[in-house]
């Protein structure tokens, strides 16, 4: 996951491949629910790893279930809807998912068995309304305190207290559905007679009630139901473990993919595996809004293939009730158009991570979109003058998941250019590794694909600042220092004839290299200590040699370019390998800032060194270094060179992403 300030995504041209979704958010809580006030141990597969149903887990945990991991499953030891606990405190981030069902639970069991709860979350959690939940339990009997804004949490639930369970429960179906899933979740803990649900109003996100019956079927609770209006819970109601719950993939996450294949999918289409035409989640219904776009779109039991078929996308007016998340996505989709996107029933947007109307409204426009928006609705115009734009997402990850669908401007403009995502790991709340899966999908130009080069004498900190630039941005790093030394290890190992080019040539595509945390890997090995060996020193010599090897290596280098972009460690960098880079750094120091350098860094690991000797050695190299008739080492002339003998680390990267600002068009 990109743990940075900002992800910059060059201009992407095509997509091609597969994509397997991380689980439904909307199930995983749900079942976690289920299954913790449940008798008995649940196996939980394919579950989402996420920041809502991490902060689920930790609830379970602190209200006493049993929580582990056993293969490939989570493994729930539940309550048997009896408290292990009687007071707790517990945080639940931003997951509506945990605090609208755990908020009701527990204020039933602390009505019935006594206890003292607190519910809280981020700021933004408690600017989201829960009263409409709050005044049905309260309605039926249960004790519960605003310990902020009347309205929204934080709250107090407590008891012992008399429920009234004799009364129909009645609770509004049209700010959010999660209230009546919360009741419909809760309330069998208490059925010793028939409960009666009743809606107030209309209902919406009808599909997200079909998952919660659906999943309180798996747990042996058969509601009743009188069309969308009341459900009735039976007395004597009881969860029973199914013993093994999988968990679907999230079709809502599914969105982002299918856009993708309606945008860029040219020729194979994009196939998205997890959730299909089998799908307990309404979210799966955004393929006919994109087939209504003009998407070509196939479905099987679990998966979906999806493609470009109109071109440019056609504008659809389109009640979103049944597909309140996903439909943020035609948002996006909208720019691509040929006519104006409008998209209606959307109030609950308002009420969500942020409010997402105005959010989204205020981004589509920092593109150089028009926009109009409503208390319910939002309308977008097909954009031909793309700007670049830096994308606040507002801790919300669905915003930051649908402006990744904004760099694809290329294909509707000459201009193209890049898009600024801030806070990327906001995904984190549904799909963690949400740039990593996108980045394995899409296609760009190579020359769109943004290069930072550092070079500069030996010793003069190269590889430590490449790193920690490419940590900064969550771009590739290229240690090009290491490069022979690996070929040398690599075909040593695999039994080649160090003396035949063509054959240590072969070899050099297929090393799964790596560069991370100043180590190098070769697959999942790190090779660092043994690269640093003076018999891989001598092997490093042998195939460099070669005139094959170093041409396969040039190749391997220009590899290197993928997305989001590269930092490129090593002499020639800028000059010879990548001449078109963005920014090009040339590292300096003294000879005597570098000795020392090299001197602490050998006494850390017990080797024995001699300053003098070390400084006299590298004025030495540098000399020659200067003086070699091939490739001497010289700055590229656009270099910006900086001096580190009197900087910090932190102090060069904040210089270098200095400079990396001034070059970009945000």
């Amino acid at each position: 996951m990109f743990k940075i300030p900002f992800l910059d995504l060059p201009p992407l041209r095509g997509a091609t491949g597969t994509v397997r979704l991380p689980g439904s958010k909307s199930i995983s809580n749900r079942v976690l629910l289920l299954a913790a006030l449940s008798e008995g141990k649940t196996f939980v597969r394919d579950l989402l790893a996420s920041d809502d149903t991490a902060v689920m887990l930790d609830a379970l945990r602190t209200l006493g279930c049993g929580v582990w991991r056993e293969g490939d499953a989570v493994v729930i030891d539940g309550l048997g809807g009896k408290l292990r606990a009687k007071e707790a405190q517990l945080f639940l981030g931003n997951a509506g998912t945990a605090m609208r069902p755990l908020t009701a639970a527990l204020a039933v069991l602390a009505a019935t068995q006594g206890g003292s709860f607190e519910v809280s979350g981020v700021p933004r959690m408690h600017e989201r309304p829960i009263g409409d939940l709050v005044d049905a339990l309260r309605g039926l009997g249960c004790a519960i305190d605003d310990l902020g804004n009347a309205g929204y949490p934080p709250l107090r639930l407590r008891g012992p207290s008399a429920l009234a369970l004799d009364a129909p429960v009645k609770v509004r179906g049209d700010v959010s559905s999660q209230f009546l899933t919360a009741l419909l979740l809760a309330l069998p803990l208490v059925a010793e007679r028939d409960i009666r649900i009743e809606v107030i109003g209309e209902l919406i996100s009808k599909p997200y009630i079909e998952i919660t019956l659906a999943l309180l079927a798996r747990f042996g609770i058969a509601v009743k139901r009188e069309g969308w209006e009341a459900f009735i819970i039976p007395a004597g109601s009881r969860y029973v473990s199914p013993g093994e719950v999988f968990v679907e993939g999230d079709a809502s996450s599914a969105s982002y993919f299918v856009g993708l294949g309606a945008i860029a999918a040219t020729g194979t289409p994009i196939r998205i595996e997890g959730v299909g035409s089998e799908s307990l989640q309404g979210d799966v219904r955004f393929i006919e809004a994109a087939a209504a776009m003009g998407a070509e779109v196939k479905t099987g039991p679990n998966w979906l293939e999806v493609r470009r078929g109109a071109w440019p996308l056609k504008g659809i007016t389109l009640d979103c009730n049944h597909i309140p998340d996903a439909a943020m996505t035609l948002t996006v989709m909208a720019l691509y158009a040929d006519g104006p996107t409008t998209l209606t029933n959307i109030a609950s947007w308002r009420v969500k991570e942020t409010d997402r109307i105005a959010a989204m409204a205020t981004e589509l426009r920092k593109l150089g979109a028009t926009v109009d928006e409503g208390p319910d609705w939002i309308r977008v115009e097909p954009l031909k003058d793309w700007k670049a734009a830096s994308i606040h997402t507002y801790d919300d990850h669905r915003v930051a998941m649908c402006f990744s669908l904004a760099a694809f401007n290329g294909l509707v403009t000459e201009n193209t250019v890049p898009v600024r995502i801030l806070e990327p790991h906001c995904v984190a709340k549904t799909f963690p590794d949400y740039f990593e899966t996108l980045f394995g999908v899409v296609t760009a130009n190579a020359a769109d694909i943004p290069v930072i080069t550092i070079d500069g004498p030996t010793a003069s900190g190269k590889g430590t600042l490449a790193d920690e630039v490419g940590k900064a941005l969550g771009f590739e790093v290229l240690d090009s220092g290491a490069l022979y030394r690996v070929t040398g290890l690599a075909a040593r190992r695999a039994g080649l004839d160090l003396d035949n080019g063509d054959a240590v040539a072969a070899i050099v595509p297929t090393l799964k290299l790596s560069f991370r945390d100043g180590h190098v890997f070769l697959g999942d090995e790190d090779v660092s200590a043994r690269l640093r060996a003076e018999a891989t020193g001598l092997l490093a010599s042998q195939v460099a040699a070669h005139a094959q090897v170093r041409q396969a290596l040039n190749q391997l280098q220009l590899d290197f370019r993928r997305l989001p972009g590269l930092v490129a460690d090593g002499r020639d960098m800028g000059t010879a390998i990548f001449p078109d880079a963005t920014l090009k750094v040339f590292l300096t120091a003294s000879a005597a800032t570098r000795a020392e350098r090299r001197h602490k860094q050998l006494i850390s690991k017990g080797i024995s060194a001699n300053i003098n000797s070390l400084r006299e050695d590298l004025e030495a190299r540098d000399e020659r270094d200067k003086n070699r008739s091939a490739s001497p080492l010289t700055p590229a002339q656009d270099a910006q060179l900086l001096d580190n003998s009197a900087l910090t680390i932190e102090a060069s990267v904040d210089q270098v992403l200095g400079w990396w600002q001034q070059r970009r068009p945000f």
